[in-house]
């Protein structure tokens, strides 16, 4: 069973992930990440980062980052851009990417975020297809890989809650999403 949870992005399970994941980068596009990431964007309110847990392990993450209209052409006021989602390769095709995505759309739309967005790459075919079947479409490039042919872009309307006050979890709490296998 996967147990998110929310947590600092320099929490040292997160930061073990994200190597992981600029390790992947580098395979599939010959470099990193380059994108400029200030841990304090992923704190309650206007971001999460989250973590999932299998037996205790570190198995994957994902993260999301308010971002408004006035920092890119492309984004709109109450974005929320999803980063730095990751699955360790033992732990692939189980449902965890998805869990981890519901997740972020989930407490995003709680902190009262209006759209998930995201830049995925040609070489991830499968982080492609889970967007794609998690109802993303391609939008307008954004951000710094935005004139790259590698990158792709996509958004999802987020359900905001009604008639109830809401708040995103903070660094600690524990999310409520799991899922069995």
């Amino acid at each position: 069973m996967l147990q998110l949870c929310a947590v600092s992005i320099d929490h040292v399970d997160a930061v073990r992930l994200n190597a992981e994941l600029q390790q992947e980068y580098r395979i599939r596009y010959g470099g990193e990440d380059t994108t400029p990431i200030d841990p304090t964007q992923f704190d309650a309110p206007r971001g999460l980062f989250v973590v999932g847990y299998v037996d205790g392990a570190a198995v994957g993450c994902g993260g999301w980052r308010a971002r408004d209209g006035g920092e890119d052409p492309e984004l709109r006021s109450g974005d929320a851009e999803i980063k730095r989602m990751y699955v360790a390769a033992a732990h692939r095709g189980r449902g965890y990417a998805r869990a981890i995505l519901a997740e972020l759309e989930r407490t995003a739309a709680a902190a009262g975020r209006q759209r998930a967005v995201l830049e995925s790459g040609t070489h991830q075919p499968e982080s492609v297809a889970l967007y794609r079947s998690s109802g993303y479409e391609p939008i307008p490039a954004f951000g710094r890989y935005r004139d790259s042919p590698n990158s792709l872009f996509f958004g999802k309307p987020l359900a905001v809650p009604s008639g109830r006050a809401t708040r995103a979890p903070r660094t600690g709490d524990r999310a409520s999403t799991t899922t069995e296998r």
